[in-house]
């Protein structure tokens, strides 16, 4: 396996916007995720939150206001 540069959050994000404005397909998106390295990014940030918070399995709560304002972009 070669070496890969560690995720940038902030690119993968650019890179989901992409399919939430429309701009790309959820396939084309989903590959550039992989490839950019969010499933590293995401096995990192679930190891931390298990090493702070040992035990708990309950998902973050969500803000009720944040919640009712979300509208789903198809």
């Amino acid at each position: 396996m070669e070496d890969r540069p560690a995720p940038d959050p902030a690119k993968l994000l650019a890179q989901w916007m992409e399919w939430e404005r429309g701009e790309e397909t959820p396939g084309r998106v989903i590959a550039n995720l992989k490839t950019g390295g969010l499933r590293d990014l995401l096995e990192t940030l679930a190891a931390d939150r298990a090493r702070n918070a040992p035990g708990v399995d309950e998902p973050i709560p969500l803000d009720p206001e944040a919640a009712a304002s979300w509208t789903p972009i198809v």
